[in-house]
């Protein structure tokens, strides 16, 4: 199936054409359009051999283009013939060229940056950011709050009121009815709401840890996220039963739309079955911007709890 010697087009030159001898190609080259170009000699041939090796090629050449026969390098360089629809990554660029014996066509370019088909990403589209998805941590499931982004894995029966409980949340929300701007503002705002949400009563007035019985402040201060300019504070809480745990409120603004802000908060529970208090530092380094991957990061990104 090796082709006769003629006038094929180069592959690494796809507005040029290439003799090929018959076993190897040749440093010859013209443009498709040139009538009447040189034939360069073939080892040992005659000028008749020339001739008729120029006029079968010619017929190859139109054969190829009707029938869609594909010339490919072989494992020992020679080519080889193809046909079909089907290319793969080592399929020579398009016209029927053989790939020249020792080169090697160049790898596509592949995106960059996260994606939402990622698994270790999750999307929340509606504030135009990702989140990494941590090990430990899973895409919500079986869960009524439509706001939660990620929880750790599994439930178990929680030690006050209610029916199940997660070690884990993180929870994405638009900031509404407020003219407040200032992350500081509104971090420091969300801060009560949110640990009331999570420790006292739950959506349906349940007690999933018997209440609420205190806080304090673990640290608080400014931080970039996505890009952007935020501000987060963390409590530590005390509950009626079980270990108690942490709670973040962390805000920033959105990079899209009308650049609402945004409140990310963290629920982790306390104790050894609690997840590690430095995945809330490790989701915030690596939230960024849906319309700008490389977004994140920043002055202020390295926060650390002190407790």
């Amino acid at each position: 199936m090796t082709p006769p010697p003629g006038w094929y087009r180069d592959p690494k030159a796809p507005h040029l054409e290439r003799w090929w001898d018959g076993t190897a190609w040749t440093e010859h080259r013209r443009a498709p359009e040139a009538p009447g170009g040189p034939v360069p000699p073939t080892p040992g041939g005659t000028g008749r051999a020339r001739a008729v090796a120029l006029t079968t090629a010619g017929a190859v050449l139109v054969a190829a283009i009707v029938t869609g026969a594909v010339f490919l390098g072989g494992d020992d360089g020679e080519p080889r013939a193809r046909t079909g629809a089907t290319a793969t990554a080592s399929d020579p660029a398009p016209g029927g060229a053989p790939t020249p014996a020792g080169e090697t066509p160049s790898p596509s370019p592949t995106p960059s940056g996260p994606s939402a088909d990622d698994p270790a990403v999750v999307e929340d589209p509606l504030n135009g950011i990702t989140f990494p998805l941590l090990d430990g941590w899973v895409r919500p499931q079986h869960v009524t709050d439509e706001d939660i982004v990620m929880t750790t894995d599994g439930t178990y029966d929680c030690p006050g009121d209610g029916s199940l409980c997660r070690h884990g949340l993180v929870i994405s929300r638009t900031i509404t009815g407020t003219d407040e701007k200032s992350p500081e503002a509104l971090a420091k705002e969300d801060i009560s709401d949110a640990a009331d949400d999570a420790f006292d009563r739950d959506s349906i007035g349940q007690r999933p840890y018997g209440g609420l019985e205190s806080h304090h402040l673990v640290k608080s201060g400014p931080v970039a996220v996505a890009g952007r300019a935020g501000y987060f504070v963390r409590w530590r809480v005390t509950t009626a039963k079980g270990p108690g745990g942490y709670v973040q409120s962390l805000v920033f603004p959105s990079s899209v739309g009308t650049e609402s802000p945004v409140v990310v908060r963290y629920v982790f529970e306390a104790g050894e079955d609690g997840p590690p208090l430095a995945d809330m530092d490790r989701i915030t380094k690596g939230i960024r911007s849906i319309t700008d991957t490389d977004s994140g990061g920043g002055v202020g990104s390295s926060i650390g709890p002190t407790d």
